[in-house]
């Protein structure tokens, strides 16, 4: 972790609280060393800002690790129809092939 970058983007979220980028960009940050620190980040982008794509591939990893399978099943599930819906085929391809790896593990 960054930590003067991620003094600057915490800084930023003081200037402007509700930006996806900045949430998205701290959570980022702190999933490196500790992915709790990143998970209300993340949490708060999903409620807050749940068109913003890049979210869904990183917390539902992070649901993965923690066991919670069921929270990260839907999250994939979820991240999928919105790439779906945007029409954001990079992001329905990661997300679709993390899907994949994620119920073949699940087996």
């Amino acid at each position: 972790m960054n930590t003067e970058r991620l003094a600057q983007l915490l800084n930023f979220l003081q200037e402007e609280p509700n930006d996806p980028f900045t949430l998205y960009a701290i959570a980022t940050e702190y999933a490196q060393d500790n992915p709790e620190q990143a998970r209300p980040y993340y949490e708060k982008l999903l409620e807050e800002h749940p068109n913003y794509v890049a979210t869904y591939y990183h917390v539902a990893k992070l649901y993965q690790a923690k066991g919670e399978t069921a929270l990260a099943e839907a999250t994939y599930q979820k991240g999928i129809a919105v790439a779906q819906q945007q029409q954001d085929h990079l992001a329905l391809r990661e997300l679709q092939n993390a899907y994949n790896e994620f119920l073949f593990e699940q087996e």
